[in-house]
């Protein structure tokens, strides 16, 4: 089974976050960092790998030519890497990123494609269900446990009050919840190993993309500005008067935790 997995690389989250004051986008100047919401999804790919034969590819789109969050990911076991790097795609919005990446995967000639549900610096939850319908697979999100059997994926699929047994045909789209697996960390042979595993470099031009349809000419959103977020207001404080237990589980019913 080849296996390809959707890994961003963003800002170091111990360091504040900036933000560019013309365009109000996250700067990406300084080194990257793999997102911790796609080792779920490395971690999963190399299990399923190992179990059924075959690799993992990790595909990144990033500034720079950045690889410092792609060698993690080598260096957890994944075979090789395709990062996409182009001056031109900054201030790509969602779907202009599924685009390129769908590019980029379909040199990898998947059998299953790996994402996490929405990436820590953009929240969007979006990219892999447009991934999926550019790449004409059928896909399934919120994905906790994943098996594959005879060309087929069974998964349970993550609700609010449990789970969907899913079955969908290969190749296929699958978004991973965190807590799904648990994340090898890599090992010193492995980080040894990774330094000299393949990373394919490659352009807008290699992948035979208008640059006019990407970046900032071609993205579809645009933000505005940039404000503070409001404070937190005072919480609600509980005198038990013989039914505090009640309201309680009537709060966190209504937060669906129970």
């Amino acid at each position: 089974m080849n296996v390809v997995v959707c890994v961003k690389q963003i800002p170091d989250p111990a360091n504040p976050g900036q933000l560019a004051p013309d365009t109000h986008t996250l700067v990406r100047d300084d080194k990257l960092v793999i997102d911790d919401a796609d080792a779920y999804g490395v971690e999963l790919g190399l299990q399923l790998a190992d179990a059924a034969g075959g690799e993992v590819t990790v595909v990144s789109m990033a500034p720079h030519e950045e690889t410092s969050g792609l060698r993690s990911a080598l260096a957890m076991g994944a075979a090789r890497a395709i990062l996409v790097s182009d001056a031109l795609l900054a201030g790509s919005d969602a779907l202009s990123t599924a685009k390129v990446l769908a590019a980029a995967i379909r040199r990898a000639e998947p059998d299953l494609v790996i994402a996490a549900t929405e990436s820590t610096d953009g929240y969007t939850g979006t990219l892999p269900v447009q991934l999926a319908e550019l790449l004409g697979f059928p896909s399934v999100s919120f994905v906790k446990r994943l098996a594959a059997t005879d060309g087929a994926l069974r998964a349970d699929r993550q609700t609010e009050s449990g789970y969907d047994e899913v079955q969908v045909t290969l190749p296929a789209v699958v978004t991973v919840t965190a807590g799904a697996v648990e994340p090898r960390y890599p090992s010193f042979k492995g980080i040894m190993a990774a330094k000299r595993k393949e990373i394919e470099q490659i352009n807008l031009a290699d992948l035979d993309i208008d640059p006019a349809t990407v970046g900032f000419a071609g993205s579809r959103q645009e933000v505005l500005s940039v404000v503070a977020a409001p404070p937190r207001q005072a919480g609600e404080i509980v005198v038990d008067e013989g039914d505090a237990h009640e309201r309680i589980t009537a709060f966190l019913e209504q937060l669906k935790v129970i």
